[in-house]
């Protein structure tokens, strides 16, 4: 009787394990910028971005970057001025910063 409760309790918490979902390194939550696009700005967002996967921002272009950025992610953003998430020139959000209208950006990489 008490190798059946035993098989029971490790069959359930096994269940239990496995019916938990799993993020895939991801962080929660939403990355807002702005940009501009035909001499107006508009607002652009990034949600529950993938770990360590570069994003070029919607909306930014050579000619304009995107700027004021706003990290409300479960994770570290670091916005670059290049695309591709490549120079020597970044800035580092941790979750909930929110940077002035003075950063220019192309690009985020979250971690």
């Amino acid at each position: 009787m008490r190798l059946r409760n035993v098989l029971v309790a490790a069959t359930s918490a096994i269940g239990l394990v496995l019916a938990v979902p799993v993020s895939a390194n991801a962080a929660d939550g939403v990355f807002r910028y702005t940009y501009r696009d035909g001499g107006s700005e508009h607002r652009g967002e990034v949600v529950d971005p993938k770990a360590e996967q570069c994003v070029d921002v919607r909306g930014a272009t050579e000619e304009h970057a995107a700027f004021a950025p706003v990290n409300r992610t479960s994770a570290t953003a670091v916005a670059f001025v290049e695309f591709g998430c490549v120079g020597d020139t970044y800035r580092v959000l941790d979750p909930g910063d929110s940077v002035g209208r003075r950063l220019l950006f192309r690009s985020v990489l979250f971690s």
